[in-house]
């Protein structure tokens, strides 16, 4: 369960997934970012500033991303969606 600090960083990546972040988010952030790169969720634009894809990196230099079924035509939908896969990955627990 997110801690009290944790909870609102979270819900101001929710709000807004894009641009300036607090330093309790930006803290959160590199600890995701900085997972190992084997199996780690990531979005390719599909289709420019339209349609984003999940996929999956396989932590082999020069080896091209898994790509995934799910796609989105938000990018704060598809940011938000990476950052629970992420979270769950990093801490075990599922966001909502």
């Amino acid at each position: 369960m997110p801690n009290e600090v944790e909870s609102r960083a979270i819900a101001e990546f929710r709000k807004t997934p894009i641009g300036h972040h607090s330093t309790d988010l930006q803290v959160i952030l590199n600890e995701l970012r900085s997972l190992p790169m084997a199996d780690k969720h990531c979005l390719v634009c599909t289709k420019p500033n339209r349609e984003w894809q999940l996929a999956m990196t396989t932590g082999v230099r020069g080896k091209p991303v898994k790509m995934l079924a799910k796609k989105f035509t938000s990018l704060e939908d598809a940011e938000w969606h990476v950052f629970k896969l992420r979270w769950k990955r990093l801490r075990g627990e599922t966001l909502r």
